[in-house]
Order: C-alpha cells, then structure tokens, then sequence
C-alpha cells in the first residue's frame, strides 16, 4: 500500500459527496441504481446487516438480486461518516488508486458500519465507483454494549454499607449457585474468552468452561520456545489491546498471563479444572442439557439455551498416524501437543514427524537443548517462508497507524477474488525475497511449494489451518544438515531402536514426535456430543459457499450450537457477530431472513 499523494481535504469531500448520494439511493432509488453505483465486476460483502448471515456478491446482477431481496425488511437509512473511524484518505491497492472509507448507518434491528474502496478517476472526480463494499451489524438496538456512555456507574458500591460489595456479586455471579447460564462456552482460551467478553457486555448470563487448572494453560503448557509468528499490533482481544511496550512478537507464557488477566479484568465467568462430560439437545424445550464435573470431582447439570465450542483455533483431536511397525518401538512417542521442552531430551536421539510451524519448532527446541540427533520427517512439500520480512507481509494492513478495530474491517471486507489475486502478488514477491534461502532448502532434499494455487502460507491457513512454517531458525538448521531430513516414503518401518529406510539405513531414536496435526474440529464435537450433532453440523473451518469458514462464527445446522475459534485477529473480529448473533436469540429479536444465494440464481429455497 502507498498514500496517494493527493490531498487528504479532496478524498474527504469526494467521500462526503458520494456518501450523501449512496444514502440518499439506499433509502429511495431503485435497485437497480444503487448496483450500478458498483463497477461492473464490483463487490459487495455483508455480515448480518442485511441477510442475517456472511454473504458475498460480485457483479451488479448478483448485487441488484441481493438487495431487492433484503432492502425493504432492513430499510437501510441515515448513512453518515463513521464516528472514532480513520477519515477517508487516498490510497493505492492492487495497483489501483482508491479512496478508503467508513460510515455508519442505521437499520430496523440495530446500528452498523461500513467500509468502501472507491476507483478514484481524477477525470471524473465527482463520480467514484465502487470497487469494494462492506456492511456490518455492529449492535442490536436496545442491547448494545455496555462500553463508554453505557458503561455502570458502579456508584450503588459505594452507597451500600450493609450489603454485598462487588467482590461479594462477583464471587456470587460467577459461582451459579442459583441460576443455569445463558450460554456455556466450553474452551477458556482467547476464543472462549473473547466471545464471553463480547455477550457479557450485550447482558448474557455466560459461563465459560476451561479443563486446565489455570486461565492460559492452553498457551502456558504449549512447548518452551513457542512465540507467535504475527506483530503484536496485529493481535489483541476486544475491549483490552496489549500494551504499546509489548515486544514486537509475543512469547507463549506472556500471552499466557495476559489471558488470565484479561478474564479477571473483563470479569468473566469462568469454571477452570472443569471438564465439559455430556450434552443432548432437547429439541420440545429448545435447550441443552448438559453436565459438566468441577475440580472436587462434582458433577453440576445444567439447561442452557446456546452451547458453544470454543475448544481449538481451528483443529480438533491429535491426529496419531498408524505407522507400519510402530507397536515395536522402544522409546517415547508423543503428539506434539504434549511436547513442552527439549531439555530433558538432551544427548538423546529424536524423531519429528511433520514439517509444519509445530515440527519444525519441536525439532529446533530438541537441536537447541542439546540433543544427540534430531530428524525431522517430511510427509508431503510445506510452504515455507521467512518470519521477517515475508512473513509479516499478509499482515501490513495492521502497520498502516490505523487501530486495529479499523483495520479488521478492511480484511473481512476483502472479497474471495481479491483475496486470491492479492495472495498471489504477495507470494510472488515472497519468492524473490526468500529466493535463497528456498534454493539452500531444496538442495538437502526438502521439498517446498506456494500451495496449489500460489496463494502461499495464509491461504493454506484459511483452507486447511495447516502445511506451512514461518522460518524463525529452523529452516537454517535443516540447510546446513545440523537437523537431519527424512522423506516419509523412504521408511519402510519401525523397529525397537528407530527407523529402517528402504535402502536398510538405520535412524536411531530414544523419543519420536508426532507433529502430525490434528482432525477437523468436527471429531471434537463427535467426541463430545456424539455422532448425530457431529454429522448434522458437518465440517469445521476452509471456504464454504460463501467464501467465509465453514460452520466456524455463525448458525450451524444444529440448532443452540455455535462454534468459536481462530487467531487473536479472527477472535477480536468475530467475536462482536457470534455474539450479536447468539443475543438476538436469546432475546427473541432474530430476524426472519429470506437466505439469499451468493449466485445471481437467486433465493435459496
């Protein structure tokens, strides 16, 4: 991205104008003009606002299609500039000059804010079209959050000298000795937290369910080196962004405590040492019943309207291949998930099994506490890519100064399309930049791709959650032999020591890890609620119909059951729609929605 060198008055006037026009169409013009207001290929990408859902329309068919199907129930009106929002500004992307922009507007159910690129033609100042066009469900009306001018008092603390004080209704609201929760969220990591933050603000009575004995032990157990491979200002939860003296990349322990302390500061309900058990749906009384067993070994049944999963970023049960001859192996094997440190591994032999951020992070922890031999096996090519710069490039967005709220809503605002052709420039540039360090890799024998459709590691991440690793040292070792590489289809077995390779080579081990990923999440609802729910639900994350994740944020086909997950970008953005979603629900304010097909065949029966 570059700042257009124009000045900053004429985007805002240009904005202003066009805006006071696009208002004026919404409420009053024909269908039919309002999508011509959009290039010929143009895009438009709603959440909630208009269809209840995420959908995506491209071209002016489509478009016109979609709002005479949903116009008149939402009746869109009163479009203004965006309040708090950056102003709109001059700014190139994809080789394009475009002016950015935000506006809030109001509907029937509640108040939302949108986004638009607009082709700036400086022969045709006064007529921009619209490139790219986001509308977002922001708040229900009469149940927006409890933020700045809706925020408590908290002056009844100080007025009551008999009675409960906070700490004595924080400790009484948490424990649920006298009421079942609105909504149970089983998974207390950032997923889990975000969301309960987000319905806790909107008035939903919600309990958090976490089977580690501490808030942040999904982070804080994790394997001793792990950091994460985005920038700090990237990342973030709702309502409490990290500190601005925060290093650039986050250790896992510090996210750790952070999440701890961001449950206690949001003062969020949360069961730790808890362990979800069972849980049927009663279809006549339209509520969960659930059980769920406390520390102490208690098990407390409860009746809840909305459950959800909230128990992985975007993968399930430890995937633990059956290997010919494995049953005879002498050493330790593990999944990687239960890997914490290579230090008391040190002058032993080790085995990786996987080439994506978790093995090639595993074996760079054994090589670097001191380990004998360390070998990671390859299963099929991976994507690799430097942390700095190529890394880093998918997320430049969030370096540009805007906050990081701002910023969200560009990225969901990027239509399927665009997302691909934006991917593959940057993978193209990522080549250039990782050029050597690619040719040093191949020449050992590692086997490296840019995905099926060069769209590189981000778009394995949105597909598959999987197959590629952001290089913080690892790649090095493997290039200069001091971690040593085994392609999968040269082993023929195991045996008692290790592994024999078909040309009767032996690789030694004393510990063999599993970083062979995980299954769909949708084997941790079968494990959990069993097979029916599972298979009603279906798959869990990858592009669904409408170019958004699978099953993962919205409605699911099973009714009262949610799914929430990602990275912390996803959580902070996601969280806001789960949540309104879920409280429109509970509160029976839900619209009833004609689905609209994001093909231009039209309404879905």
């Amino acid at each position: 991205m570059s700042v257009v060198d124009t000045d900053p008055g004429t985007a805002v006037d240009v904005f202003g104008k066009w805006l006071d026009h696009f208002g004026q169409l919404l409420e009053n013009g024909s269908t039919q003009s309002i999508a011509n207001e959009f290039e010929t290929e143009g895009h438009w990408k709603d959440i909630l606002s208009f269809t209840w859902s995420y959908k995506t329309f491209s071209g002016r068919d489509q478009i016109e299609h979609a709002l005479a199907t949903t116009r008149e129930t939402n009746k869109p009106r009163n479009l203004r500039p965006a309040a708090g929002r950056q102003d709109a500004r001059f700014v190139r992307r994809s080789a394009r000059s475009v002016i950015e922009a935000y506006f809030d507007f109001d509907t029937d159910l509640g108040q939302g804010t949108g986004f638009v690129r607009l082709a700036y033609d400086p022969a045709r100042p006064t007529d921009p079209a619209i490139w790219i066009l986001l509308t977002s469900l922001q708040e229900l009306r009469g149940f927006e959050e409890r933020v700045d001018d809706h925020r408590p008092t908290g002056i009844e603390f100080s007025q009551n000298f008999s009675g409960d004080n906070w700490l004595d209704k924080r400790h009484k609201t948490r424990e649920f000795a006298d009421r079942d929760p609105e909504v149970l969220v089983v998974g207390g990591g950032q997923a889990g937290l975000a969301l309960a933050a987000r319905l806790g603000q909107m008035g939903a009575d919600t309990l958090v369910v976490e089977r580690e004995q501490r808030i942040g032990d999904n982070w804080r157990n994790r394997y001793h080196s792990l950091t994460l491979h985005n920038e700090v200002w990237a990342n973030g939860l709702p309502y409490l962004p990290f500190p601005p003296t925060w290093p650039t990349f986050v250790p896992k322990d510090k996210l750790a405590g952070w999440l701890e302390h961001y449950a206690e500061a949001l003062e969020l309900n949360v069961w730790t040492g808890t362990e979800f058990l069972a849980g049927d749906y009663d279809e006549e009384a339209g509520r969960w019943d659930v059980t769920v067993r406390r520390p102490d070994g208690t098990e407390r049944s409860m009746h809840v309207p909305h459950v959800v999963f909230a128990t992985g970023g975007v993968s399930g049960v430890p995937k633990m291949p059956h290997l010919p001859g494995l049953d005879k192996f002498g050493g330790e094997v593990m999944h990687s998930a239960q890997f914490s440190s290579g230090t008391q591994y040190a002058g032993r032999k080790a085995l990786v099994f996987g080439t994506g951020n978790s093995g090639h992070d595993v074996a760079q922890d054994l090589y670097s506490n001191g380990a004998d031999s360390v070998s990671i096996v390859q299963r099929g090519s991976t994507c690799v890519v430097s942390l700095v710069p190529s890394g880093t490039l998918v997320y430049s967005l969030y370096s540009e100064g805007r906050s990081a709220e701002d910023t969200d809503l560009i990225t969901a605002a990027i239509p399927y399309p665009v997302l691909r052709q934006t991917y593959q420039f940057l993978t193209e540039k990522i080549r250039g930049l990782d050029s050597e360090l690619i040719g040093k890799l191949e020449a050992v024998g590692f086997r490296t791709d840019y995905g099926e459709d060069e769209t590189g590691f981000h778009m394995k991440y949105l597909r598959t959650g999987g197959g590629y690793y952001i290089n913080v040292g690892c790649s090095d070792l493997i290039a200069e032999e001091k971690i040593g590489l085994v392609q999968a289809e040269q082993i023929e077995s195991f045996d008692e020591k290790g592994v024999v390779l078909a040309d009767g080579t032996a690789v030694e081990a004393d510990l063999v890890v599993m970083a062979t990923g995980y299954e769909n999440l949708q084997e941790g609802v079968r494990r959990l609620l069993g097979d029916r729910v599972a298979d009603k639900v279906g798959l869990i994350w990858g592009f669904d119909d409408d170019f958004t994740m699978k099953n993962m944020w919205k409605k699911t086909a099973q009714q009262g059951f949610w799914v929430m997950g990602g990275n912390l970008m996803d959580c902070r953005l996601h969280s806001r729609f789960l949540a309104l979603q879920i409280v429109a629900e509970l509160r029976g304010v839900a619209p009833t929605v004609t689905a609209v097909d994001h093909a231009s065949s039209g309404v879905l029966a």
